[in-house]
């Protein structure tokens, strides 16, 4: 299933709308994003719990979500 804008907001919080124009044209999933959103505030849990490294869809997701993470 595709993510809403309502979904993003949902896992992430009050975030920019260009965001959520980025994050919805990956085409992931609720579950997607809930998984980079975890590994861009726990990756070192993750890592610890033996975790795969994010690829795909969530890898592309992790990439966005630093970004927006580092801007001011």
């Amino acid at each position: 299933m595709d993510l809403s804008s309502e979904d993003v907001i949902a896992v992430l919080g009050p975030v920019d709308e260009t965001l959520v124009a980025d994050i919805l044209a990956t085409g992931a999933s609720v579950r997607d994003l809930a998984e980079a959103w975890a590994w861009v505030n726990a990756d070192e849990a993750l890592m610890n719990e033996g975790r795969r490294l994010p690829a795909g869809k969530v890898a592309e997701l992790v990439d966005l979500l630093e970004v927006d993470d580092e801007t001011p």
